[in-house]
This record gives C-alpha cells, sequence and structure tokens, in this order.
C-alpha cells in the first residue's frame, strides 16, 4: 500500500470514543447495595490517579470541545449520575482543589426530592435548583437524566418529550446554561429514545455500554467504584483502549 493510500484508509478510522468515567454519589457510607456510592478519601486518590497517568478530568462541555478543535488528548470526561447533594458539598470543592470540572446529570423532575427509584436504600438527597445553580455558575456542566428517572424505551411519544425535551427546558433556565448533554437513565436506550434525545437539541448523550447504536447521542462511559483502586482503574483504562483498537480493526475488515 502506498504511503498516499495507507494516509486515506487512516483517515476514514472511526475516531475513538473519549474515555469517560460514570460516577454517581461521593460521600462516606454504610451500606450501598446498588454499588452507586465512593467515599471521598478513594474519590480524591482517583483522582490523583489521573493526574499521576498525565490526565487532566474535564466536563463532557469541554472535552467534546476540545475533541471538535481536533484536541483533547490527555482530557478525560468526569460525569456524576442523578445529581445528589453531595456533588455539591463534596465533589465540587475537591475538584477545584484540582483545577478540574465535570459534568452532572440532573433529574429536573426531582429537585430537592431523594432517589426513590432505589427501593432497597439508602435514601440519598437530590440537589435544589439553587444548588443546581450554584455549581452551574461554579464552572461545572449541567447535563439532563431526564425528569424523573424513568426507563425511555417503551415510553410513547408524549412522555419521552417531557423526559428529554421539557427537562432540557427546565433546566436550561434553572442552570442559565444552554444544556447539550442528555444521560439515559439505567443506561437504557433503543432508537427511539436516541432519536427523541436529538430531535430535543442535544449535543450528545452518555450511556453506559457500547452497543450498535452507540455514537455520539450514545457515548459509553467506564463505570468507577469505591473499589477501583489504581490497578483496576489501569486496566479499566486498557480495556477502554482495547475496546477502541478492536472496532478500528473490524472497521479494516469489512470495509
Amino acid at each position: 500500500m502506498t504511503q498516499t493510500a495507507e494516509s486515506g484508509v487512516r483517515s476514514q478510522l472511526p475516531r475513538p470514543f473519549p474515555y469517560v468515567l460514570m460516577y454517581h454519589s461521593v460521600t462516606a457510607y454504610t451500606e450501598d447495595p446498588y454499588l452507586v456510592t465512593v467515599s471521598p478519601e478513594r474519590f480524591e486518590r482517583q483522582l490523583r490517579w489521573l493526574r499521576s497517568r498525565g490526565c487532566t478530568g474535564v466536563s463532557m462541555r469541554d472535552l467534546l470541545a476540545a475533541r471538535r478543535a481536533g484536541g483533547g488528548r490527555g482530557l478525560v470526561g468526569l460525569t456524576f449520575d442523578d445529581g445528589y447533594t453531595d456533588f455539591a458539598e463534596t465533589v465540587c470543592p475537591l475538584l477545584r482543589r484540582f483545577g478540574w470540572t465535570a459534568t452532572v446529570f440532573v433529574l429536573s423532575g426531582r429537585l430537592g426530592g431523594e432517589n426513590t427509584w432505589d427501593p432497597e436504600g439508602p435514601r440519598k438527597p437530590l440537589m435544589s435548583a439553587a444548588q443546581v445553580a450554584e455549581v452551574a455558575a461554579g464552572g461545572m456542566e449541567i447535563g439532563s437524566h431526564g425528569a424523573l428517572h424513568r426507563r425511555l424505551p417503551g415510553l410513547d411519544a408524549v412522555e419521552l418529550a417531557g423526559e428529554t425535551a421539557h427537562s432540557r427546558m427546565q433546566l436550561q433556565k434553572i442552570s442559565g446554561q444552554d444544556v447539550t448533554g442528555f444521560c439515559y437513565p439505567y443506561g437504557e436506550l433503543d432508537q427511539q429514545a436516541v432519536r427523541a434525545v436529538r430531535n430535543a437539541g442535544y449535543g450528545y448523550g452518555c450511556a453506559i455500554w457500547r452497543s450498535a447504536l452507540s455514537g455520539p447521542h450514545a457515548l459509553p462511559r467506564t463505570y468507577i467504584g469505591d473499589r477501583d483502586g489504581s490497578l483496576r482503574l489501569d486496566a479499566k483504562r486498557a480495556r477502554h483502549r482495547l475496546s477502541d483498537r478492536r472496532e478500528a480493526s473490524r472497521f479494516l475488515r469489512f470495509r
């Protein structure tokens, strides 16, 4: 293959997905049946691990903007689902010490409420509208997690609009930001859900797993829990890179 032809093939390769970490709650705890909580001490060690690997934690807004400009090397997306009060009380102060940002995906219909969708508990308080506005003013990105933490697949058109378009409008008024990111509750999505998110005006969507729908409106993320120390974090980062290489290999095989 000539150098020109090889360069042409490389330019057609699918661009690797950004490396995005998925958190939920960061707080001291005694029980955590859904494995959504990371202790503040562990979280700070995880941030130090990122820095030791030459990485910088940023919001999805900043990460995707850097990639559009042809950069983004070393940037890692930090995302927090559900909008717990500990994002404002614990996460933001820690991130500010590093000079980093993050994205928090908020439920527009449960502001000031609790995580009632987790029947086994424990109950965790959610940020109020005032707290959402405060963290937005502090440089954090506000995204939508829908209105009520409902699974989008199976909802009718009116219900989908409430979870996507209406939620976006509410959060824009509260945060003063152009809310461009959506996160699928439970990580569940289908073609209709992805279409609804795109049509609602979101620039990107965050899922969990890679799938046939993976793309700008269904970006895969890496789950991070309280058991994730340096060795596990290294392994998860390597797995992400390996998945990208496999997708590039499939592209070359079937082109």
